[in-house]
């Protein structure tokens, strides 16, 4: 690539664009970099099963994309991204019993969680009350947080096992059920320290926001960070491979949108030793096994509120969550695992073609696991949704490895950029005070794998361009090695 710029990012998904768009917005010339053919990273869409069926590749329901304080302040309905929001953001199938749902009124939630509704109140309500300060605190490093009280009440509940904090809270299956199915999205066991506070994270972001989907499939997102970008004057380069410094422009600063070993394989010759030696024992966590269908209709749930919620969280009881969940941390698979159900297609028509229906479910599975878990987890559909294979027209399922040839980024089918634990939850991926900068001041690692970790938020991005900018005035433009 001709010419010299002031950053370069290695990457193009929304974290990498997410940096690129902030360097840009501080007027900064920025290129970034994709290796493969069209930009997004696990953020894309494909015709994966039939013509005309639109599948997210990995992310499909975007709780952190709507309320992430970065996109918010972005003008991305401009360049095409539009919200579709569902009736309620999560549904929880019980075996005969009503399904436990979600919903964005706290009254209405409650009212569906029978005696345990009042006890679920006074855990949440007092983090709705200024919702959008405790996610600038909770999506970023550690720092002094601009609402100190929420935050501080954050901590002091969500440090614990979620399995602990729902069994002190509440006293029914219906509230612990629909609490382990937020907390699982940690993936990790919910008997783990810090489970809760993504079990408060996501009932919180369900009471602020419907959980959407974006319109058109999640490539929108982006596509749209891209072109605002490129209003920016920023470049785009696909088909553009990195692989050592001498594949990258001269620039003031570096900043890769990838996992911190990659990073290390290209950058090795200007990085120490020492914080190369920690690198190397960061902790990826277990990877995720993933079907999409197409679907000749909705799926025949046995309680149709589900089909008014964009995800569904298929498990039963929140010990059988709780299960699945143990299972896949110590390298087991679990005959009935845990399910993360999206449904597109039922608020954005544009999925399928009219009449027929799009859908994906995955579960978390070991590290690495290339088990083929296609019969349990329609198994599990079809306990909950009878009839639900006799819909299937198509399927395309996705293991660990596939997923890490889809995007290297996902070692070992590892979705979140690294686990979430105890370990590595502020300390990503290694502990620093700056833990987007590295020992070299040109160099900055803006993936999933730093604070706030993974989802398609676009936090990290900024958080490391933030970083990036302190630093860039006094260094000259130059090639990297």
């Amino acid at each position: 690539m001709d010419g010299s710029f002031d950053a370069v990012v290695v990457g193009s998904g929304p974290n990498g664009l997410a940096a690129a768009v902030e360097l840009a917005r501080a007027g900064a010339s920025v290129a970034v970099l994709e290796g493969a053919a069209s930009i997004g990273g696990s953020t894309r869409t494909a015709e994966s099963t039939l013509p005309g069926f639109l599948h997210d590749v990995c992310s499909g329901a975007h709780p952190m994309g709507i309320l992430s304080p970065f996109f918010r302040e972005l003008p991305l309905d401009e360049h095409g991204l539009e919200w579709v929001r569902p009736g309620a953001s999560a549904a929880h199938p019980l075996d005969g019993a009503p399904a436990v749902m979600l919903w964005r009124s706290m009254e209405r939630t409650c009212e569906g969680l029978g005696r345990d509704g009042d006890a679920y109140r006074r855990l949440v309500a007092p983090f709705l009350r200024d919702p959008h300060a405790l996610l600038r605190d909770g999506m970023g490093p550690l720092a002094w947080p601009e609402g100190p009280l929420n935050f501080a009440r954050l901590g002091a509940l969500g440090v614990w096992p979620s399995t602990w904090l729902s069994g002190a809270a509440f006293r029914d299956e219906r509230a612990r059920a629909l609490f382990a199915g937020c907390a699982s999205h940690s993936i990790l066991p919910l008997n783990h320290f810090l489970t809760s506070a993504m079990g408060l994270m996501f009932v919180v972001a369900g009471h602020v926001e419907e959980w959407p989907v974006a319109r058109g499939g999640s490539i929108a997102i982006t596509r749209a960070l891209a072109s605002y970008f490129e209003s920016l004057g920023g470049v785009v380069r696909t088909n553009t491979m990195v692989r050592s410094p001498a594949d990258l422009p001269p620039s003031r600063v570096y900043l890769f949108d990838t996992d911190p070993m990659q990073m290390v394989r290209i950058a090795d010759s200007v990085l120490p030793a020492s914080y190369k030696r920690r690198l190397r024992r960061f902790r990826y966590g277990p990877g995720v096994f993933k079907i999409d269908w197409a679907l000749d209709g909705p799926v025949p749930w046995k309680d149709p509120n589900c089909l008014q919620a964009s995800t569904v969280h298929v498990s039963g009881t929140a010990a059988e969550t709780a299960a699945s969940e143990a299972a896949m941390w110590r390298g087991d698979v679990c005959e009935r695992p845990f399910l993360i159900v999206v449904q597109q297609s039922q608020f954005d028509s544009t999925r399928a073609p009219e009449g027929k229906h799009t859908g994906y479910a995955y579960c978390h599975v070991p590290h690495g696991s290339t088990v083929d878990m296609t019969e349990r987890i329609e198994a599990q559909m079809e306990r909950f949704a009878p009839g639900f294979r006799d819909r299937i027209l198509a399927r395309h399922a996705t293991n660990t490895a596939d997923l890490h040839r889809a995007n290297p980024n996902c070692v070992g089918g590892a979705i979140t950029g690294g686990a979430a634990d105890v370990r590595q939850f502020f300390t990503r991926p290694v502990a620093r005070l700056d833990p987007y900068a590295t020992p070299n001041e040109r160099v900055y690692l803006c993936s999933a794998s730093t604070p706030p970790g993974g989802g398609v938020h676009g936090m990290c991005g900024y958080h490391a361009a933030r970083s990036a900018l302190r630093r860039i005035e006094g260094l000259s433009a130059a090639p990297l090695g």
